[in-house]
Formats: C-alpha cells, structure tokens, sequence
C-alpha cells in the first residue's frame, strides 16, 4: 500500500464512534496509535457526527476511556450546527429534537430553545427520544419551521448492533411532513470542514480524515481534497467497500495499521 498521500500530513481528523472506540469501549489499537502521532509529531482533532454530546461531555468521555483530551481538540456537528445558526439573523427560536448537550449548542449560538412555535427545528442523534417530542417536530416543520439536521448518518455503531441515528429521525419526519432537511450539517458538509480548518490553523491539504464511514468521513475527505482513511473497524465492510461510488485513498483493518503505517512512512 502507498502511504505517500500521507507524507506531507500535519495533523489527523479522527473520527470517534467505530474508529477509536465503540461504545464505551476504546479498542486496544487506539492508544498506541494516539501515541505514534505525539512521537511523530502529528496534531490531532477528534470529529464527531454524534451529537448527542457536546464537546465537553466528549472530553470526559475520552478521558474516562483513557484518553487525555481537552475540549478544544473536539469538534461535533452540533458545533458546525451552531456555526449555521450563529450566522442566521433571521432564525431566533429552535426547537430541538435531541440532547440537552445539543440544546446548549444551540443557546450557545445566541438561539433560544423553545417548546413550540420555532423558526427552527434542529434534529440531532435523539438518544432522549419520545414520540410527543417527534410530534411536536412534525408540527413544527408543517407550520413552516425551517428543516435542520445535525448529520446524515442514519446508524449509529453501537455493541449490540447498529442503532437508529439523526438521518433515520430525519427519514420519518420526511415521511410525515413531505419535504427532507433544508441544510445538513456533520461530515460531509463545508460547515464541518470550517470548523476544522480554522481550529488546526491549516488548509485542508495538510490534514487528513480517518474514519470508518463511506458517505459521511471519506465522502468529505474527498470532497476537500486531504488525504481519505478508512479503517475497517466500524461501520463499513469490505463487500460494501467494493460496491461503492466512494473510494478512499487508503484502507486499513483499524488505527493500529495505520500507526505502524505511518511509523514506516517516517522512519
């Protein structure tokens, strides 16, 4: 496998959820490969569609898991959520289908969270969920609330099997009020991209994303023209691999390859 894509990277995009953890259990392979990027040199940002947390709540988690992280190096698309919103004059009150996490992304957005009539509805990975707040959703995009979802993922990867994400929320709103999401936010989407870009101080081209996904980390990898990692540990199987539009640069079993990868490219 050729590595040289990898050459002139700076800092890693790491994806979370099925690359460096599932659930709450962080792989074997995870740490001695966080420590090969600090030997080598190499920045780091986590990034997550799931935005069930925010960034803070992310830290703990890491740390829990034994990964010392701080709070500046996550980056959730309840954040690039937020960023959209911090930036629409003209949207003053969300509701949200999601987290309390995810609310006060939205507060933090200078966005007031309210009960009913939004000029917003904001879906997340609704861990919470219950069908009176996806009622009121429904209601709330039928008299006009603009449509808003913080990512496209329709599972989550979780121990026992793949559990329902933000994107199938999104599909069952879709079904009842006729029309999908006005704007997606997350992997692939140029507001994740920003957020990343600004946080490392670096143009796309110095940086690269690993994750486990097809159609949400390598899609937006490609999308900007860093180098696109997939590690095998999550979501994405070989027999899908093979029959899919989206190819990623590199392949890898886990992040454990990637390191000893790397440790080559460098030595």
């Amino acid at each position: 496998m050729n590595t040289d894509a990898l050459k002139d990277v700076k800092a890693f995009l790491l994806d979370l959820d099925g690359t460096l953890y599932l659930g709450n259990r962080l792989f074997d392979w995870t740490p001695p490969f966080l420590a090969t990027l600090r030997e080598l040199g190499l920045r780091r940002l986590f990034m997550t569609n799931n935005s069930s947390r925010n960034a803070v709540s992310y830290t703990e988690k890491l740390r829990r898991l034994g990964v010392d992280a701080e709070p500046e190096e996550i980056i959730t698309s309840g954040q690039s959520a937020a960023l959209y919103l911090s930036e629409q004059p003209d949207i003053r009150t969300v509701y949200v289908l999601g987290t309390e996490s995810l609310a006060d992304d939205v507060r933090a957005a200078g966005k007031t969270v309210v009960a009913e009539g939004a000029d917003a509805v904001l879906v997340g990975y609704a861990t919470n969920l219950e069908f009176e707040g996806l009622s009121r959703a429904a209601i709330e995009l039928q008299h006009g609330a603009r449509f808003l979802a913080t990512h496209p993922d329709r599972v989550c990867p979780d121990p026992r099997g793949m559990l329902p994400d933000c994107g199938a929320m999104c599909a069952c709103l879709a079904s009842a009020v006729g029309r999908g999401p006005d704007h997606v936010f997350g992997k692939p989407s140029p507001w994740m991209l920003r957020l990343a870009t600004e946080r490392a101080g670096l143009p796309a081209a110095a940086m690269a994303l690993v994750g486990d996904r097809l159609y949400t980390d390598i899609q937006m990898a490609l999308d900007s023209g860093m180098p696109a990692v997939l590690v095998l540990s999550g979501e994405t199987t070989r027999e899908a691999l093979a029959t899919s539009g989206v190819q990623p640069d590199l392949v890898f079993e886990n992040v454990g390859e990637l390191a000893l990868a790397l440790r080559r490219l460098h030595q």
